[in-house]
């Protein structure tokens, strides 16, 4: 059986949209959720943070989501934990575009905050399989 779901990393550049998915993953979900505005401060977050999961948004400003996710998996502390995309686009060569490059797998946005939790835990349960 591998490990429970605790600790996720959240990279998402919208204020609002951290604030929603916090809430809900946190208050809805009972996870401890560490957030970065940016993926420059993923990198500096991660290590000490050391998540179970990371939640990445592909578009950022300045360093892109699949920028930081190379960035992320070049930390040895880092390298095995697994990212998921969150984006709005979800058109289904992109996704595959994601899952290639090692991508968990990718959370459409918008999300509904009710049912984010489940989505995730569903997400990592079904990781090994």
């Amino acid at each position: 059986m591998s490990q429970p779901l605790q600790k996720i990393l959240m990279v998402e550049d919208e204020p609002d949209i951290r604030t929603v998915a916090n809430l809900s993953l946190h208050a809805i979900g009972g996870f401890t959720v560490e957030l970065c505005g940016s993926g420059q401060e993923a990198l500096t977050k991660g290590p000490l943070f050391q998540p179970d999961l990371i939640l990445l948004d592909v578009m950022m400003p300045g360093m892109d989501g699949p920028t930081t996710f190379k960035e992320l998996k070049k930390i040895p502390s880092m390298a095995a934990i697994p990212i998921c995309f969150m984006t709005a686009k979800v058109q289904p060569q992109e996704v595959a575009q994601y899952k290639a490059m090692g991508a968990l797998d990718v959370v459409p946005k918008p999300f509904d905050p009710m049912t984010l939790p489940q989505l995730i835990r569903d997400i990592w349960a079904g990781r090994n399989g």
